[in-house]
């Protein structure tokens, strides 16, 4: 469909007349005058600047290739061509298999394309399998469409909802399509009681729908979802501000799956589940055991090293250390990450931060206390003056971390978000808990 519309510009822009163009089965066939077809070849067949029929360097072959009989032009994709399409698919829907799991970063999984069509996905200490197998079986392609006045009416088409509860018919004119929405987050309206999705459109999909919400104003406008119909309100009013809202009887766990699969975007094909393995976690426990050990030897030398070195101050920053490491722990566990071993690693690397942060304190209040002859101003003042360089050093890592987490997937997402959590924990620690702790 998209390649028709795109050939009627290309034959409209050449100025070469047509006439009869349609799709029969994989093929685009249409009439033009005899005179035109050497001009349509030069067009078509244009290695350069070509906006049409793409000229792969890679196997000097078109997209596209055509045959004439008694002036009728058959359009059809070439052999290579269908193997670019499959891997621009595949290339696609990776991406998107990659948002709709990889959104919060905690349970390190692995995606990774396998042969020419398939997907392999390992995700660890996975609780709902069958929930993730929902969100990647949809291919949520988003519609919004006008219910027609009248039953069997031309141009529409018989829908049913979600549930199966009910039928509309409806127009199959697209008002407006999920490539328009830049966000959708699961809301409660407390005048329904209703758990709701608010959505917000892009400027181009603001404007469409302001139109036609100003031009349909008592029609009911249903909002479809892989063709079925979530919901079908009616327009009250126009709806001029961009956003939106989809009701349909969601529990809060749909609504937030119906908001991250709008969110991640339509799938290009729909994806079969071929194969489906669930593997012991005894490889995966002796790791993360080795992790595990790994971290509470480098806990003991870091306690050891700062009690050697800083006597009472040494055991506050120990304290500061272990309440910096539950804080973390228990926050992680709120998210309900899984720990992992690139987890693991960036709580060691928190404790290493956190006892950066304590020591260049202690080193400055060390300093103060030579010149100062109260031991309290002395503590205040080294705060205060190391203040700068434990930020500056911490912040700088902190953006680290938020980069690797929005620029990096799986693994690196998992190391930084323990990381940054880490780095917050670390600075609250070392500037309330062991201050007024020192303070005594």
């Amino acid at each position: 469909q998209n390649k028709l519309i795109s050939l009627r510009k290309f034959l409209k822009s050449k100025k070469i007349k047509y006439q009869n163009l349609k799709i029969n089965g994989e093929t685009i066939n249409f009439q033009i005058p005899e005179e035109d077809i050497k001009e349509f070849d030069n067009f078509f067949l244009n290695k350069k600047n070509n906006t049409f029929n793409a000229y792969y360097n890679t196997y000097r072959s078109f997209e596209l290739d055509y045959s004439v009989k008694d002036n009728l032009i058959f359009i059809e994709y070439t052999k290579f061509g269908l193997i670019e399409i499959k891997n621009s698919i595949l290339e696609h829907s990776l991406e998107i298999v990659r948002r709709r799991i990889d959104e919060v970063g905690t349970k390190d999984p692995t995606i990774i394309k396998r042969g020419n069509d398939r997907i392999l996905i390992e995700l660890p200490g996975l609780d709902d399998p069958n929930r993730i197998k929902n969100l990647l079986g949809k291919t949520a392609n988003l519609t919004f469409r006008l219910v027609s006045d009248e039953d069997n009416e031309f141009g529409s088409e018989l829908l049913f909802f979600e549930d199966g509860s009910d039928q509309l018919n409806v127009n199959k004119r697209v008002i407006m399509s999920g490539d328009n929405l830049i966000n959708a987050r699961p809301s409660f309206d407390n005048r329904n009681n209703e758990t709701i999705v608010n959505f917000t459109l892009d400027r181009v999909g603001a404007k469409k729908f302001g139109r036609v919400t100003t031009k349909n104003v008592g029609k009911r406008l249903a909002i479809i979802l892989d063709n079925k119909i979530i919901s079908a309100p009616q327009i009250r009013e126009p709806i001029q501000g961009g956003s939106g809202q989809i009701s349909g009887n969601f529990t809060f766990q749909s609504a937030t799956d119906l908001a991250l699969l709008l969110r991640s975007g339509a799938l290009p094909a729909p994806l079969n589940i071929i194969e489906e393995r669930t593997v012991g976690p005894d490889l995966g426990e002796d790791s993360i055991k080795a992790g595990a050990i790994s971290l509470v030897i480098g806990f003991l030398f870091v306690v050891a090293y700062m009690f050697f070195k800083y006597k009472i101050l040494g055991i506050v920053a120990n304290l500061s250390l272990i309440v910096n490491l539950i804080l973390l722990i228990g926050i992680l566990t709120i998210l309900e990450a899984t720990l992992t071993l690139p987890g693991i690693a960036g709580i060691i690397l928190t404790v290493g931060m956190a006892v950066d942060a304590n020591v260049l304190i202690f080193e400055r209040v060390k300093e103060e206390m030579k010149t100062e002859k109260s031991n309290i101003h002395a503590f205040d003042i080294g705060y205060k003056r190391a203040q700068s360089a434990v930020l500056d050093a911490n912040i700088t890592t902190l953006i680290s971390a938020i980069i690797l987490f929005f620029l990096g997937s799986g693994p690196v997402k998992g190391f930084a978000v323990t990381l940054g959590i880490g780095i917050l924990t670390t600075l609250f620690c070392a500037y309330f808990f062991a201050r007024h702790l020192s303070s005594l």
